[in-house]
């Protein structure tokens, strides 16, 4: 069994996802723990209900960027994991916390990546610019997490049509259900490659 920490900003419906896997043994992995930079959002709530401790780390609670830094790599040594799984994190990840965990760190994001990602490109965003661009398909990606927002290597990806007539909150809904199928499978599967 592999275990696992996540970073979730949001309402923490991926981080549900992972949660259920892994309570119902599909995911082969635990979760240890969950790093928040907003102390009220879904995710923290899910994590306490389900007994997983919450760590609320943000530029509130260290201003200063070396002690951030610091403050995620001290949950790390509290916590060693075989992996970090990015569920809605609204942050970039310090390079410090990226060389500790070389290529261990998986984001989930809502476009076919290389398309529509990079800075500015999260959430509704996406979506308004993948109809904009009259895209025939979309869907979620899965990747490691590198030192430039969305550009490290693609483990996984899923396509779904864009409908004609969508509206940006539609394939939201519809793309968050292939998140959350693809997400879980793509983190067992990668630990399952790097454990061997």
């Amino acid at each position: 069994m592999f275990s696992f920490g996540v970073f979730a900003s949001g309402g923490g419906s991926n981080f549900r996802a992972l949660l259920a896997h892994a309570e119902d043994g599909s995911l082969g992995g635990e979760c240890k723990f969950l790093i928040t930079n907003n102390a009220l959002c879904g995710a923290a709530n899910t994590a306490k209900k389900h007994g997983i401790p919450v760590y609320y780390i943000s530029s509130v609670t260290h201003p200063n960027s070396k002690e951030y830094e610091q403050a995620l790599l001290d949950v790390l040594k509290e916590h060693p994991v075989t992996l970090i799984a990015l569920a809605g994190y609204m942050k970039h990840i310090p390079n410090s916390f990226l060389r500790a965990m070389p290529n261990r760190v998986l984001n989930v994001h809502p476009a076919l990546l290389p398309k529509f990602g990079g800075a500015g490109y999260y959430g509704i965003y996406v979506h308004r610019a993948v109809i904009a661009a009259k895209e025939k398909e979309t869907g979620p990606t899965i990747h490691l997490v590198n030192e430039v927002y969305d550009t490290g290597r693609i483990l996984a990806q899923k396509k779904i049509r864009v409908l004609e007539n969508d509206t940006p909150e539609e394939l939201a809904a519809r793309v968050l259900v292939e998140e959350h199928n693809l997400f879980w499978k793509t983190l067992r599967n990668y630990a399952q490659s790097i454990l061997k």
